[in-house]
Order: C-alpha cells, then sequence, then structure tokens
C-alpha cells in the first residue's frame, strides 16, 4: 500500500504538470486570460486562466485507476459519480463565467448544482462528535451541513484565490493532512487517504506553473473547484470537519471578517470587491508574494497538523486559539485604518 501511495503522488503530480502546459496555450489561444485592468490584480501581464481544469482531469482520472482502491471501503461508485457531476458544474460554470462575465446571481447557480450532485450522490454527514462525549446524529440536518459546508468551503478557496500559489498551496497541504489522518491505525481508511495524495499531487504538479510569477491561474472554476474537493474529502472521511477548518481556518476567518465589514458598510459582500483580504495586507505591509504566502501555508501546517494529536476537546481548543489569534490581527489593521483616515 505504501508502494501505491508512493506511486499516485508521483504519478499524479507528474499528469497535472503534463496537463497544465497545452491548457496554458489554450487558454491563449481562445483568450481565456486574466488582463491586469484593475488595483486589486498584482500580475503585470495578462495570465491564462483555466488552470483548474489540469487539476480537475487529473484528479477525478486517477480516482477512477484507482477505482478498486477507491472501492475498497464504505463508499459506493454512486458517491464518486456524484462527487465528479459536482466538479464538472464547477468547471462549466467557471468557463462561462471567466469567458463571460456572469453576474453573482448566475455565478451561484453552479455551486448550488455542485452541492446538489454531492447530495444526490449519497453523500451525507451520519454524525458529528460531541465535545461533550458521544455522538450527535444528524438525520435530515444532514444535507442543510453538507450544503453550508461545501458552499463555505467554495467561497473560500474563491476569495482566497488571489496571491500566486496561494489556493493551490493551502489545498495541497490540506490534501497531505487528511492523507496522513486517514493513514493512522485508529481512522485508516485507504480509499480516502489515496484520494487525498492524489489531490496534494495535482496540486503539486499545477504548482510548478503557478508559483510566483504564475504563467496560469486557476480560473473560477479551478478556485471554486479546490475548495469543493477539500470540502467533500472531509466529509466523506467520517466527518472529519474539524480537520479542514484547523488547515483552512485563517483564510475561513477572513472570509467571515470580509462579509461582516462588507456589511457593515451597507455593501453586498458578493459584489463588492476591495484589497483589504488578509493576503492583501500582509503583500502591502511590503512581505511580497513569497513571503505571504509561506505565512498561510506555515499556518496551515502548524494548526492542521496539530488536528493530528488532538481529540474532539483540543481541537475546538485549537480553534479558538487560531480564532484569537485572527481577532488580534484584525483588531491591529483595523486601527492602522482608523489612524490612517484621521491623517
Amino acid at each position: 500500500m505504501t508502494l501505491q501511495y508512493i506511486l499516485a503522488f508521483f504519478f499524479s503530480l507528474a499528469v497535472s504538470a503534463i496537463l497544465t502546459w497545452p491548457i496554458i496555450h489554450l487558454a491563449r489561444k481562445i483568450e481565456l486570460v486574466d488582463a491586469p485592468n484593475d488595483e486589486r490584480k498584482l500580475h503585470r501581464q495578462p495570465t491564462p486562466l483555466l488552470g483548474g481544469l489540469a487539476i480537475f482531469l487529473t484528479f477525478f482520472s486517477l480516482m477512477y485507476w484507482f477505482r478498486d482502491t477507491m472501492l475498497s471501503g464504505n463508499l459506493e461508485p454512486y458517491h464518486f459519480f456524484g462527487f465528479f457531476v459536482g466538479g464538472l458544474f464547477l468547471m462549466i460554470g467557471g468557463f462561462l463565467d471567466d469567458k463571460y462575465n456572469l453576474k453573482p446571481a448566475q455565478q451561484l447557480m453552479f455551486p448550488v448544482l455542485a452541492i446538489a450532485a454531492v447530495i444526490a450522490g449519497g453523500v451525507h454527514i451520519e454524525k458529528i462528535t460531541n465535545p461533550a462525549g458521544g455522538y450527535i446524529y444528524l438525520g435530515a440536518w444532514s444535507g442543510i451541513l453538507i450544503a453550508f459546508w461545501l458552499m463555505g468551503m467554495m467561497y473560500t478557496t474563491k476569495l482566497l484565490d488571489g496571491l500566486d500559489g496561494l489556493v493551490t498551496g493551502m489545498v495541497g497541504i490540506g490534501g497531505l493532512i487528511i492523507f496522513l489522518f486517514t493513514s493512522t491505525t485508529r481512522y485508516f481508511q485507504p480509499d480516502i487517504a489515496l484520494a487525498s495524495l492524489i489531490l496534494s499531487g495535482a496540486c503539486a504538479g499545477f504548482l510548478i506553473f503557478n508559483w510566483h510569477p504564475a504563467k496560469i491561474f486557476l480560473g473560477e472554476g479551478g478556485s471554486l473547484l479546490l475548495g469543493y474537493i477539500l470540502g467533500v474529502l472531509a466529509i466523506i472521511s467520517g466527518g472529519k470537519i474539524a480537520i479542514a477548518l484547523l488547515i483552512m481556518g485563517v483564510p475561513i476567518l477572513d472570509v467571515v471578517w470580509t462579509i461582516v465589514r462588507r456589511l457593515a458598510a451597507g455593501k453586498n459582500p458578493f459584489r463588492f470587491a476591495d484589497r483589504k483580504h488578509l493576503h492583501h495586507r500582509l503583500f502591502d505591509l511590503g512581505l511580497g508574494h513569497r513571503k505571504t504566502v509561506a505565512i498561510f501555508y506555515a499556518f496551515a501546517l502548524f494548526f492542521g497538523l496539530s488536528g493530528l494529536f488532538l481529540q474532539s476537546l483540543g481541537k475546538i481548543y485549537a480553534l479558538a486559539g487560531l480564532f484569537a489569534v485572527m481577532l488580534v490581527v484584525i483588531l491591529g489593521f483595523s486601527y492602522f485604518d482608523r489612524r490612517r483616515a484621521v491623517k
């Protein structure tokens, strides 16, 4: 099994890298590029979009290639089919948005269809761990929790996609940590471990071209897809949502703050855009692309790996600590903004 894991990772990395190169040329040919036409965009040259297609093709083709392992646990073919159809919806919607700049309501339709495909495919959360002991059985609330969780994960990676390699690396780290978690004796799930490692490999292969200065971007579909895949893997690995929360905690809390901040200013949080995301603020402090991205990677690794050694209550304390760190950062930037406004 160890050899299969190694081969799967490097095979996924190679396939993703090989696919990315022709996709760069395809995106240029069909004029699917992101022009640096406003202050939020940090790149200087028109850069191809559609990069998420390389990860989509790599991930789901290798899932099918290793289907015997994928179906060795409790998951059935229809679970993976719903998973695949949901990803396909995101790629179609992302392509249309990148090409035709869809309205927010039209953009939202595709994540909703992706969630519906997952639920229709039979993916559900039977129970979650009760920090006080035992379990909480969800019953009919399962679909609501899945919808809320996946929508949150997709829009987290969508809004996080502002620096070269940031989302790709964060999700690659997430896949690696879920692999480590599902490889332990207590939570051993070889199917999910393999799927998570394939995701990490696909991200690593794409990161070769997405690292600063990026030769290609994920595009709308790709940025949503990565949050979607990581979110679904967290569910089908036995509802290990706390692990994914620890990995993506910083950008998730940044998204929550962004929504609150924009609503307080009387602006639609999904229509209005600015340069006040945490990654933009760190970049504007003079850290640059690589150092800013490295800080996010470090948080994901530290808190994600901590989840491997903590029980349910410990994970809640870790999440509380992460929340406290983000609160200090947010209050600090808010204070400097007010001081700057007074001057």
